[in-house]
């Protein structure tokens, strides 16, 4: 498949969802009022579904259930809770799988919580501001991968694409540019101008995997979200390989390792009481 046949696909979606549309909307607010955004999540069940799954699950660690949901926003965080609503209604509008790279869009949502509780712990320890500007493009950044899928399944590449992710889960971005001509980053980036998502977002996710061409202003962004993703990789999440090559890449990229060494280790942690 050609780049071009590729941004043809991209061109083709379908407007956002209203719900997606209103979230943004409210993002642009100078002050956020919860109420507001319950009711706007509130017009979408599929949104607040996934969001009480989410809330629910052991790597957030809440001892009694989540069961509204206002008592879910009070306790996510009205930014987390913006970055989950716009995954979902992302997930839904692109309507599609994640067969190839031997999951299905369950595992979208679960990857992407991964990466943005891992951008938190780390960035807890090193700059908040940085934290609540990564925590949205960390839950988004994997997007384009259904857009990719797409194209795979309809070039009949199933098995010849998921057998290379298996063996280089260390570097999936090369295999999906040998496939498609574009890495997820690319298309997630080509996906959310497309959609009119702010540029921030949509430049920290582009050069997050060609980060000798990143311009000085997303320079930090995507360099993180490069090391999250590889820690947090959908095939082998914290998988110890690809948890050395971040640590290498964290300490090229000039930052703290103690940081980052504490944030891997809250990770395992909740991982593995999944």
């Amino acid at each position: 498949m050609t780049y071009i046949e590729l941004l043809k696909r991209i061109d083709a979606l379908a407007p956002l969802p209203k719900t997606v549309l209103d979230i943004e909307e409210f993002k642009k607010t100078d002050n956020y009022d919860t109420n507001d955004l319950v009711k706007i999540i509130e017009q979408d069940p599929l949104m607040v579904s996934t969001i009480l799954k989410t809330a629910n699950s052991a790597m957030f660690g809440f001892v009694s259930k989540i069961d509204s949901l206002n008592k879910a926003v009070a306790l996510l965080g009205i930014n987390f809770t913006i970055s989950m609503a716009l995954a979902s209604g992302i997930k839904n509008a692109i309507n599609s799988q994640l067969v190839v790279y031997g999951g299905d869009s369950d595992m979208f949502l679960r990857i992407a919580n991964m990466q943005s509780n891992f951008v938190s712990l780390w960035m807890n320890q090193v700059d908040m501001e940085l934290k609540k500007e990564l925590v949205l493009p960390s839950f988004l950044q994997e997007s384009g991968k259904f857009i990719i899928n797409n194209a795979i399944m309809d070039e009949g590449k199933k098995d010849d694409f998921l057998k290379q992710i298996n063996e280089r889960f260390d570097d999936i971005s090369a295999v999906e540019k040998e496939f498609v001509g574009m890495s997820s980053a690319d298309v997630t980036a080509a996906i959310f101008k497309h959609w009119n998502i702010a540029q921030t977002i949509t430049n920290s996710i582009k050069y997050s995997d060609d980060i000798s061409k990143v311009p000085s202003q997303y320079e930090k962004n995507a360099k993180i979200l490069n090391i999250v993703k590889l820690v947090c990789n959908i095939s082998r999440p914290l998988d110890e390989k690809c948890i050395e090559l971040a640590r290498q890449r964290a300490r090229e990229f000039g930052f703290d390792l103690q940081p980052f060494e504490a944030a891997v280790a809250k990770m395992q942690t909740r991982v593995s009481e999944e």
